[in-house]
Formats: structure tokens, C-alpha cells, sequence
């Protein structure tokens, strides 16, 4: 397994509900192979001039290269926030069985 094949996803969500839904669609729908949904987040940041301060929640996903654009697209169609956190970082090193796991669970299963 080649590790630059895998990519991990970051974003926050208002809520836990929202996270978990998003969570749900994106494993559902084969995007990404798991989510780890990390509430109490507390995030300060720059919006319209003004400096906010809000409790969210961290959406940590893992998924493969060639899925993550597509997972990135999903995630935002299914945020509610008007720009939505969508990065991603490249894998550099990686277990192998995990990583076998991710493609594995990113892939349409065999018929």
C-alpha cells in the first residue's frame, strides 16, 4: 500500500446531530471509510469583521485519494454552514492493513 494514496479530511459541524448525519451519509455512500466525530471542539475565527468564539464539532475522515474530491463535494452539499471547513491532508505513512481496510471500504462491493 502506498500511503500517498490516502488522504484524511477535517471539518466542523454546529452540532453533534449534523456531524453524525454528515458522518453517516459520507460512510453510507462509500466517500469515505470512517469518521471520527469529536464533539467540544472550541473554535475562534474571523467571520464578517467580527471574532467569534463557538463550541463545534470535529469531523476527522479518512478516505482515499481518488475519493476525496468527491467526498469533498458531498460534505459540502450536506453542510449546513454557508462555507463549510473542507481540507485535506495527504497520508505520509500509513499500517498497511488499515490502509487496505480504507480502499476496501471506499470501493463498490463486488457483485
Amino acid at each position: 500500500m502506498n500511503p500517498k494514496d490516502f488522504m484524511v479530511l477535517f471539518s466542523t459541524c454546529p452540532d453533534t446531530d449534523v456531524a453524525a448525519r454528515i458522518a453517516r451519509s459520507l460512510v453510507e455512500e462509500r466517500l469515505v471509510a470512517c469518521v471520527n466525530v469529536l464533539p467540544g471542539v472550541r473554535s475562534i475565527y474571523r467571520w464578517n469583521e467580527t471574532i467569534e468564539d463557538e463550541t463545534e464539532v470535529l469531523l476527522v475522515m479518512k478516505t482515499t485519494a481518488a475519493r476525496a474530491a468527491a467526498a469533498r463535494e458531498r460534505l459540502v452539499a450536506l453542510h449546513p454552514y454557508e462555507t463549510p471547513e473542507a481540507v485535506a491532508l495527504a497520508v505520509a505513512d500509513g499500517h498497511d492493513a488499515y490502509l487496505r481496510w480504507v480502499l476496501n471500504s471506499t470501493q463498490s462491493p463486488s457483485p
